[in-house]
């Protein structure tokens, strides 16, 4: 089995700042991330809440490929337009958007979606990340490094993640 991802899945989350009033400067991020298949991170991309996905999805996907030219295969949120799948053709990697069903009501697992979501669930248990302190994109994707580093190397050394439930 080969070690290089295959197929990968792009998603995001707005990270709103607490107690934000009118005369504060907007400080909201956004955070796109690429996973593969297993969850563990291969890109990421934070941007200002009001970037639209479209525009931080095709950089994602271009730095995606360059990176790993193995990738033939993404799954991206119903929010990821056709600008991003069309940059992904062309860059070689089937975008597919995978949609809620309509007559579905209440939650439901989304496929391939989740693996994403998961992800961002675990880079929550970092403090850090928690809430953005920090006041440049790259410093964010930097602790979101860091985090993913320190998931890993638990992993790794078969110890478990503390969390604030154990304190």
């Amino acid at each position: 089995m080969s070690s290089t991802p295959r197929a990968s899945n792009l998603r995001q989350r707005a990270r709103p700042q607490p107690g934000l009033r009118r005369r504060q400067e907007d400080r909201r991020r956004k955070r796109s991330i690429v996973t593969d298949t297993l969850g563990l991170l291969i890109a990421v991309l934070v941007t200002a809440a009001g970037v639209s996905d479209s525009a931080a999805g095709l950089p994602l996907l271009t730095q995606v490929a360059a990176d790993n030219p193995a990738i033939t295969k993404a799954w991206a949120d119903s929010a990821y337009r056709s600008t991003v799948i069309e940059g992904g053709a062309a860059l070689g990697i089937d975008v597919e958007v995978v949609r809620r069903d309509p007559a579905t009501r209440g939650f439901a697992v989304l496929p391939r979606r989740w693996v994403a979501e998961r992800t961002l669930g675990w880079l929550m248990f970092h403090r850090r990340l928690v809430r953005d302190y920090e006041t440049l994109p790259v410093r964010s994707e930097a602790m979101i490094h860091i985090a993913m580093i320190e998931l890993m190397t638990r992993r790794l050394a078969r110890e478990s993640t503390p969390t604030w439930r154990n304190a």
